[in-house]
Parts: C-alpha cells; sequence; structure tokens
C-alpha cells in the first residue's frame, strides 16, 4: 500500500488532528507529504505554522487566504437562496469545505501529487464533504482519511502519540468540546455538549453576547443589496470579507445569532450543535425582507420550493454536483432584480425590519391602498374570481 503513492497534500490546521496524522502518515505511507492550510477567516494564529510543519516532516507548507472566495462565492449563494438546513442551521460548516478542498486538490495538481488527506473523523459529515469534493474535481485522486485508518481510538491516544514524539500541541484531555470557526459562523460539539438536555455554557461563545447582557440601546442600520448581494452598510460600501465581518460584529454585540440544534447528520446519526452565526442572521432577514416587494409571487414560492434541496446539496456535500450547479444558476436569475435597500434595528437578539424600498419594487400603493384607489383595482372583479376558485368545491355537494 505504502508504495502506491508518492506525494499527499494534507490539509492541516496545526491543531492536535492534524500535527498527529503528519507525522503518521510520514511513517505509514513512507511518502512526500505536503501541508496545506486554508484561511477561511477562522482566526487562528498562522505564525509558526511552517516551522511546526517542517519540523513534523512536511517538504514545505501552503498557505492560502480564502476568504474572499469563501464569502463571495459560498456564502452570498446561501444568503441569495435562503438556504437552511432543516429550517434553523445556516450552514457555516458546510460552506466552507468545498472551498477548502477545491484550492487543495489546486495544490496536488501543481505539485503533481497522487493523493490527499484530511482530518475529519469517520462518523462525521465533513469526510463526505472533503471528498466528494475532491472525486468531483479529480475523479482519479487517492484519498487519506487517517482517522479511518489508523489505530488511535481517540483525543487522548493522540496527545499520548504526540507527546511521545515532541510535537507540540495545545489540546489536553480536559478540553470539554471541539469548536470549528470560520468568517461566517463559530461551532461547538462534543464533550459536554453532547447531552442535548444540558445548556451550554455561557463562557464557551467567542463573537456573541448573550441577549441578556447585550446593549440596552438598539442599533438601527440600513442595508443595501444588489442583485441579492449586499454591498453597503449606512451607505458605506464593503467588500464582501469586510461586510460579513463588520455584520458579525454589530450582530454580535447585540445578541443575534445564536442556534442550539440537534440536526440529522448524512452518515445517519443525530448530532447536537451550538452555533454563533450574527452575521449571517442579520443578512438573511433583511434579504427576506428585500425580495418581499421585488420577487415575483411565483418566482418565489418556485425558489422556496427548492429550499431544503439547495440545503441539503450543500450540508451533504454535492456543491460541485450537476444538479447544484443548476440550482445556483436558478438562484442567481431570481435575484436579478432584488437591489434595494432594507432598514433594521437590532436589538438584544433580535433583527427587526422597519422598511425597505427599491426600483424594482412590484409593491403599488395606489392598488393595495384602502382608500380611494382611483380605479386601479375594481373590487367587483373578486366577485368573479371566488365563484371561480368555489365551483370545484360546490361541485362536490351540487345536486
Amino acid at each position: 500500500m505504502t508504495k502506491k503513492i508518492k506525494k499527499i497534500i494534507l490539509a492541516y490546521s496545526g491543531g492536535l488532528d492534524t500535527s498527529a496524522m503528519l507525522l503518521w502518515i510520514k511513517e505509514t505511507y513512507d511518502c512526500e507529504v505536503v501541508c496545506y492550510t486554508a484561511d477561511v477567516g477562522q482566526g487562528e494564529e498562522l505564525t509558526g505554522l511552517d516551522e511546526k510543519a517542517r519540523a513534523t516532516g512536511a517538504s514545505k507548507l501552503y498557505v492560502e487566504d480564502l476568504r474572499e472566495e469563501f464569502v463571495k462565492d459560498f456564502v452570498w449563494t446561501a444568503v441569495k437562496a435562503n438556504a437552511l438546513y432543516e429550517g434553523v442551521y445556516l450552514l457555516g460548516t458546510s460552506l466552507a469545505r468545498p472551498v477548502i478542498a477545491k484550492r487543495q486538490i489546486e495544490i496536488a495538481q501543481k505539485e503533481r501529487a497522487d493523493a490527499v488527506a484530511h482530518g475529519a473523523t469517520g462518523k462525521g459529515n465533513d469526510q463526505v464533504r472533503f471528498e466528494l469534493t475532491y472525486y468531483a474535481l479529480q475523479p482519479d485522486i487517492k484519498v487519506v482519511a487517517p482517522w479511518r485508518e489508523w489505530e488511535f481510538k481517540g483525543r487522548a491516544d493522540l496527545i499520548a502519540y504526540c507527546a511521545k514524539h515532541g510535537i507540540p500541541v495545545t489540546a489536553t484531555a480536559e478540553k470539554p468540546y471541539s469548536m470549528d470557526r470560520n468568517l461566517m459562523h463559530v461551532s461547538y460539539e462534543g464533550g459536554i455538549l453532547e447531552d442535548p438536555w444540558a445548556a451550554p455554557p455561557e463562557n464557551i461563545f467567542l463573537t456573541t453576547k448573550s441577549p441578556e447582557n447585550a446593549s440596552d440601546e438598539a442599533h438601527e442600520m440600513t442595508l443595501t443589496f444588489e442583485k441579492g448581494e449586499p454591498i453597503a452598510i449606512d451607505s458605506v460600501r464593503y467588500g464582501p470579507v469586510d461586510m460579513l465581518s463588520k455584520l458579525n460584529f454589530l450582530g454580535g454585540e447585540h445578541g443575534i445569532g445564536r442556534v442550539d440544534l440537534v440536526e440529522n447528520r448524512f452518515v445517519g446519526m443525530k448530532s447536537r450543535g451550538i452555533y454563533e452565526t450574527p452575521g449571517v442572521t442579520i443578512l438573511m432577514a433583511a434579504h427576506r425582507a428585500l425580495e418581499s416587494i421585488t420577487m415575483d409571487r411565483e418566482v418565489t414560492r418556485l425558489r422556496d420550493s427548492l429550499g431544503a434541496k439547495i440545503a441539503e446539496s450543500i450540508y451533504y456535500g454535492f456543491w460541485f454536483a450537476p444538479e447544484f450547479e443548476i440550482l445556483r444558476k436558478l438562484v442567481d436569475e431570481t435575484q436579478l432584480s432584488v437591489n434595494g435597500d432594507v432598514r433594521l434595528k437590532l436589538y438584544k437578539g433580535n433583527v427587526i425590519v422597519t422598511g425597505r424600498r427599491s426600483e424594482n419594487s412590484l409593491y403599488r400603493e395606489r392598488v393595495v391602498t384602502f382608500e380611494d384607489d382611483a380605479g386601479a383595482y375594481d373590487q367587483h372583479d373578486a366577485e368573479g374570481f371566488i365563484k371561480l376558485q368555489a365551483l370545484r368545491l360546490r361541485l362536490r355537494n351540487m345536486e
């Protein structure tokens, strides 16, 4: 087995799992290992990673800034689609995996590597997301998944392995949960959170205040959208990364974006997760409000009818599947008229829409008004409309 692979690209964070994996792969496969770290806004300190990777056996380390691509191509797509998995989860981890895996394959092709490796466990969704992306973009790539191969049973074994080989790690056997962070969200799973009855400790949250401790004064703001994507806050334009960073800060200060969810993993089991997604929670509310005046009723219903499929495709890892490519094009088409402003109030965990306006608005006050509509709508027309709608109901009991 070890002779069949010459070079592996390892998705490397420098944390416990991938630190152990780097040495384990070198020992097991006896091949060159190139490490790759993706910056998707996780906020982790990247200083010293190159030195650590080389000291553990890597021939080199790529550090790739994917934040712009992640937000522009992946996060904004989810916002435009109003994508929610099982009606609650905003898909922060799910959206990051395909952009990370895509760049990993590009590096593998550049390095002429014949295999890639990831640190996902054999119980979770991430192994599926990484590998579906790998195979979609390079069908003949070999995949090394150490958690499905090695003899280690858990974190304590990895800590002991790293200690034995002098690999520095900050993890301890007492850490009560695992965390994944990117520019869109922070997720917490495992340990003390595995009991679905146990409330999450307040001290685990990194980016949001609790609603009880949030400001007693509401924050009012106006978000501007162009083709369904946010471009300005209070008339000040922001690029995708700065936009999401700003909204994350504002949402976090006002206790917005916390979710406690028991979700159905693709592999079959239920899993409890705690999520912080302040910025996108704000965007979802504002975007939906703007769509309410700019999108045709049946177009909205069509897009919404595909919502579960879109969210599942993202959650399950089918970003590069042919059906998802079609869905993305459909979503983008629905957003051409979603231009304008939404006024919001942020207050103690709530995103309150207080106004919306657009040059593409389909809302006509002169038609909907209860006052004199100057002939814009003939109320007598409603009688025939209702009788036609009632015909099949009447026929059921007509003699």
